[in-house]
């Protein structure tokens, strides 16, 4: 069994989550990723933040981990770690338009659109928000 480990910033504001879009699949994340060589899983959070979107960011407090298990390929199955952490942009921004940067669509989607399932969200979305992390 391979082991996957990743970690991303939850960043809302005024009532919206930022979230992005790849062409790898159909529904909004949380900007994030894995975990590089020597590299924690707080500095992974910033940098994928930054590779996804442009933004910077500063990590408040670490969320719920959710843990699952997949069947990424034919053969073998993935246990997966996805460790998320409570942050704030660190320069204000002027809009909440959507916008593309680097392969990602990148928008603020309303948290109501989430909690109305409306909106077309990831799994650990969905999750965060039943544990009262995400209002």
């Amino acid at each position: 069994m391979k082991k996957l480990i990743a970690s991303d910033p939850v960043i809302i504001e005024k009532n919206k989550l930022l979230v992005v879009m790849d062409n790898k699949d159909p529904f909004y994340k949380i900007p994030g990723g894995t975990l590089e060589k020597e590299e924690s899983l707080e500095d992974c959070a910033i940098r994928e933040l930054k590779e996804e979107t442009g933004f910077s960011c500063e990590l408040i407090k670490k969320l719920p981990t959710m843990k699952l298990t997949k069947n990424l390929g034919a053969s073998y199955s993935t246990k997966i770690e996805l460790h998320h952490y409570l942050a704030k942009l660190t320069n204000p921004i002027k809009n909440y338009n959507s916008f593309n940067y680097n392969g990602h669509f990148v928008a603020w989607i309303n948290l109501q659109c989430i909690k109305d399932e409306k909106c077309f969200v990831a799994s650990n979305i969905r999750f965060l928000i039943e544990e009262g992390k995400i209002k």
